[in-house]
């Protein structure tokens, strides 16, 4: 199967989970919503679990190329990353947060979906305790435990899904909470002007 293929075939799985949720996510759904046909995809994904973690692979891919940040400033690393992970979705992806939680309500059941799970947690704490560990060690934040910080806001930013899904809060509100509590842990406001 050619890579336009595998992509088409992850690009409609994610689409046919926001429409059908998991329970109703079958293959014959997701070849509706590509041109390649069911019994394709089943020849390369033998099961749904098997296509789900391909689609969870993928989700992993794009999340770390969104945080990818050239800058060397950590409060500029810091800044871009609330912006990558606070990022407005479009309309067309209204359900995707629905489609997470209700694959992470599967991660106690299915290995593959938690070690996914694990990998993005632990690609955001890397990412925060680093820009937290170069800001103190240049000088721009006090000093705190950046593995303790950075396991701090990937809680806040769970249980951010888990409001904005189940209770229907604005996701900035968490934003602003993150934003409140690295100016409490590091004396500095996440959004206040970078100097170099």
């Amino acid at each position: 199967m050619s890579s336009e293929s595998t992509a088409e075939i992850i690009e409609a799985t994610g689409r046919a989970l926001c429409e059908h949720g998991y329970a109703d996510l079958t293959m014959q759904r997701i070849a509706a919503e590509s041109s390649v046909t069911s019994a394709a995809i089943h020849y390369h994904f033998d099961t749904k679990e098997e296509l789900l973690n391909a689609f969870l692979d993928d989700l992993l891919d794009r999340f770390e190329s969104r945080l990818a940040c050239e800058a060397r400033d950590p409060r500029e690393r810091l800044n871009e990353f609330l912006d990558a992970v606070f990022e407005e979705p479009s309309s067309d992806h209204d359900d995707f947060p629905v489609a997470m939680m209700e694959l992470k309500a599967q991660a106690p059941y299915h290995d593959v979906f938690r070690d996914r799970f694990v990998e993005l947690d632990s690609v955001v704490q890397d990412v925060v305790a680093t820009a937290v560990r170069d800001g103190i060690e240049d000088g721009h934040f006090d000093d705190a435990d950046p593995e303790q910080v950075a396991r701090l806001v990937a809680t806040m930013m769970n249980g951010a899904h888990v409001r904005s899904v189940a209770l229907g809060e604005e996701t900035t509100r968490t934003r602003e909470a993150i934003e409140w509590t690295l100016a409490l842990y590091l004396g500095w406001q996440p959004g206040s002007e970078v100097r170099a």
